[in-house]
């Protein structure tokens, strides 16, 4: 009560307008009070409309009442302020709907400050000031707020859970083993919160691991999608200079034959006028000797005429004519037809190498591939049902287990001759084509050579050529009784490791990755091959001379 009491003191001596304690306060003439700057810039506001009012009440004024300082509040504020009295809390203090209420306030509640495990309660900042100033609560634990707190009391027995139970990996109270629990495996919830808490620490440890790996990936694709832009951007620079050439190179080929047909156009009418004017000077000769013969032939004098005549009568020698051919609009048009001829071949061009641009630019491909599983259990999500195809098995090699498994043997088999067909090594092809991440296990007998190989791998008698790891349409291991021998491109690698009767191949084709494990009861990497494959690839297998050998595909689904 007194707590109440205090706050409506305060709350009395609170200027309405700033909600603090009332600073130079002044009585206004309705009787209510307010800091004399508050009330002053509210009166100025409302100076235009020349009534002032009451914030609280609205009763006005006119004219403006002039503000005095009441020196008797002013000294009750001052005491107040000396007794150190608290505000009264702000309606943030309170609990709202989602908020961890006090479960000890009475009427409305606080918000909880701390809940406490052992009382199974929860307090406000200021009920919980017990539980730090008196020493029986010094064992209590105080958590965060928490609206949780009953989950902590045991419903069959309504006590505080302390303990837990590992058998049925859940929280009991001290008298579960009584019953319920008798003969289970429990511990304090303490002891085990500190081995989950080791646990938690590794995750966190592994968690941590991952982020740091997962940024470096993250740096690492920013730098591919720059070294992408990059490199596009450099490629449609130079692809826009390389065509700028070609159109200029067109541009100077076109102006090259314009200044020729103009050049060829003036030659020529150069020599056409040139003839046009010889012969219109002889037109103009032919004329004037027309109309002199014409005033002979009208002459009276006989003897006159047979004087004139002969001077008159001999005509110049004629310009020749007989050269002109006339072609209308027809003199380049072998020209034309020679340009156009060009501009077909041109375009078959650029039509033909547009296909293998166009091909080229689909082509690049950003490898993303995701990162080759660590466990076996990885493993076996890719795993692929491989066949042996009979119409590429040698004929010394007997398939069986339905196709899956195949044994060396001394007689020859009966089977129909076909293209396909191995006929110099003792190998098999797989019927399946692998082209995905996909994974496989072989088990083997003897000496055996797992491999993986193009449909198109000779199939002569000529060894490098048709042996699994001699040639570059082929990747082998060479699994000896007591070693491995990697194989490609007819180059041999070592490869380290004890000699296990399965072997396991991981192959992601996309990514260009092949890798051959050792199967036991854990799995070794003996060989990883890092390259791009350009076609589909075909599990393969090949015998040496040891008749009785064996190999075949693992049934794993």
């Amino acid at each position: 009560m007194a707590q109440k009491g205090v706050q409506l003191d305060r709350e009395t001596f609170s200027c309405s307008i700033c909600l603090d304690l009332l600073k130079d306060p002044v009585a206004i003439p309705c009787g209510h009070s307010y800091c004399m700057n508050c009330i002053k810039s509210f009166w100025d506001e409302e100076q235009k409309k020349k009534t002032y009012s009451c914030p609280q009440c609205r009763q006005t004024f006119t004219p403006r009442p002039v503000l005095v300082k009441n020196t008797m509040l002013a000294v009750l504020v001052e005491q107040l302020k000396k007794t150190g009295l608290q505000a009264a809390p702000a309606d943030h203090c309170y609990a709202g709907p989602e908020d961890v209420a006090c479960d000890v306030c009475i009427g409305r509640k606080m918000k909880a400050f701390k809940s406490c495990l052992v009382c199974v309660i929860s307090y406000c900042e200021q009920h919980v000031r017990l539980h730090y100033e008196c020493p029986a609560f010094e064992k209590h634990k105080l958590v965060e707020p928490s609206k949780k707190l009953q989950e902590n009391i045991c419903s069959r027995h309504d006590e505080v859970m302390k303990m837990f139970c590992r058998t049925d990996q859940q929280s009991i109270c001290y008298l579960c083993p009584v019953d319920e629990h008798k003969g289970h495996d429990t511990v304090s919830a303490a002891a085990e919160r500190t081995e989950r808490q080791r646990e938690l620490e590794v995750s966190r440890q592994n968690i941590q691991q991952r982020i740091q790996d997962r940024e470096k990936d993250v740096k690492l694709l920013q730098q591919e999608v720059e070294a992408i832009n990059q490199s596009a951007n450099q490629t449609v620079e130079h692809s826009e200079k390389i065509f700028t050439e070609l159109i200029h190179l067109i541009q100077k080929r076109s102006s090259d034959v314009k200044q020729q047909i103009r050049s060829q156009q003036e030659t020529e009418v150069s020599r056409v006028k040139e003839l046009e004017e010889k012969l219109e000077q002889e037109i103009t000769e032919l004329k004037r000797k027309d109309a002199e013969l014409k005033q002979l032939s009208h002459t009276e004098d006989h003897i006159q005429f047979l004087h004139n005549y002969p001077s008159l009568s001999a005509l110049s020698e004629s310009t020749d004519s007989s050269s002109i051919n006339i072609r209308p609009l027809s003199y380049f048009e072998d020209v034309t037809a020679a340009v156009s001829e060009v501009r077909d071949k041109l375009q078959d061009i650029l039509r033909e190498e547009w296909t293998n641009i166009s091909l080229t630019v689909t082509e690049v491909d950003v490898l993303l591939s995701q990162p080759e599983p660590k466990t076996r259990a990885g493993f076996l999500k890719y795993s692929h049902e491989i066949t042996l195809d009979p119409n590429t098995a040698h004929p010394h090699l007997l398939l069986s287990d339905e196709n899956r498994k195949a044994t060396f043997m001394k007689q020859q088999q009966s089977y129909f001759d076909h293209p396909d067909k191995f006929t110099g090594m003792f190998q098999v092809l797989s019927k399946e084509s692998l082209t995905e991440r996909c994974y496989w296990e072989v088990e083997r007998k003897g000496r055996v050579i797992i491999a993986v190989a193009y449909k198109n791998i000779s199939r002569a008698w000529w060894r490098n050529e048709c042996a699994f790891g001699r040639n570059d349409k082929s990747w082998a291991l060479d699994c000896s009784k007591n070693s491995y021998t990697f194989w490609h491109n007819n180059i041999e690698t070592p490869v380290s490791g004890h000699g296990s009767s399965r072997v396991g191949v991981y192959l992601d084709h996309r990514a260009g990755i092949l890798s051959f494990y050792s199967v036991s009861k854990t799995m070794t990497l003996l060989h990883r091959v890092q390259t791009r494959f350009t076609q589909p690839l075909y599990a393969g297998l090949w015998f040496y001379h040891n008749f009785g050998d064996t190999a075949g595909f693992i049934k794993l689904k």
